[in-house]
């Protein structure tokens, strides 16, 4: 009669484990692709806002040696990413290849004027900063005037900040659900064996020391539901790479590095902080207390 209750105490042990296990490696499956949405949307964002170009028209009678003087001085700066130089004649024949003929000939003169072309860092793309590094470039000696699009810059800004913002609104949300999910099934857990909480209490074991071999437990299957959730998240990541190479899943190496590392440490503190207080509410229990 003892042999068979123990084991079907022992089964319904493993069955709770595997509960608990399973219920963390999906939240955290979950989490784990907003992650990846989160990095790549700003990866993303950042590709879009480097394409922006701002370009310094430069005056009839500046020097070459004050142009290539001038252009090595930009790409210095720390806001910039890429510095091109394009002479009035190369600006002509960009124009010819648009038009589908040669303007040229019916004005006699080339009316263009020789730019430099700045792609900035994503950072610096915003219509605050851009205006700030307009000003800056109009008092420059050498340049006549100062173009970008200023409504795309705008536009854009918008956008993101308004995609940004939800996205943050859908974490919060996946992250309180995690830990709503995850705390409720390490309860359960820990639900069953409140009577051997009570009894290592009641003959003298410390609350530091009963918890301590619970915790550990908890963070156990923790790091194991992690794990599978990350073995999920690969498999994923790499059928989504198949049809859809341009995102460059598979090769962002610093991505994937950043979610499962954060896959690992949500399983690790939310599995000790539920465990925890799971155990310390079980341990301020009444004797009497316990059969309800």
């Amino acid at each position: 009669m003892t042999t068979s209750f123990d084991s079907f105490q022992k089964r319904r042990l493993q069955s709770s484990y595997v509960s608990v296990v399973v219920s963390i490696a999906l939240v955290l499956f979950m989490i784990g692709i907003l992650g990846l949405v989160l990095l790549k949307s700003t990866k993303v964002a950042n590709h879009f806002k480097e394409k922006i170009v701002m370009t310094l028209f430069l005056k009839d009678e500046v020097a070459e040696k004050n142009i290539e003087s001038l252009k090595e001085s930009i790409q210095k700066e720390v806001f910039v990413n890429k510095v091109v130089y394009i002479s009035k004649e190369d600006a002509a024949e960009e124009y010819k290849k648009d038009l589908g003929e040669d303007f040229l000939q019916f004005l006699g003169d080339n009316p263009l004027k020789n730019g430099i072309d700045i792609y900035l860092k994503a950072d610096y793309v915003t219509p605050e900063k851009m205006e700030k590094l307009e000003k800056k470039f109009t008092k420059n000696a050498f340049i006549a005037e100062v173009n970008y699009d200023k409504p795309l810059v705008k536009l854009l800004t918008q956008n993101i900040q308004r995609i940004s913002f939800w996205l943050l609104v859908l974490s919060g949300f996946f992250g309180l659900v995690a830990i709503i999910l995850i705390n409720s099934s390490i309860r359960l857990s820990i639900y069953s064996k409140r009577f051997n909480i009570k009894t290592m209490q009641m003959v003298g074991a410390t609350k530091s020391f009963i918890r301590k071999p619970f915790i550990w437990q908890s963070i156990k299957l923790g790091l194991l539901g992690a794990f599978i959730a990350i073995i999920g998240l690969f498999i994923l990541v790499y059928y989504v790479d198949r049809y859809i190479p341009t995102l460059e899943l598979l090769t962002d190496y610093a991505a994937l590095g950043y979610v499962a590392g954060g896959v690992i440490l949500v399983a690790f503190f939310i599995t000790w902080i539920s465990t925890f207080f799971a155990t310390q509410r079980f341990l301020n229990l009444q004797t009497n207390d316990l059969y309800y």
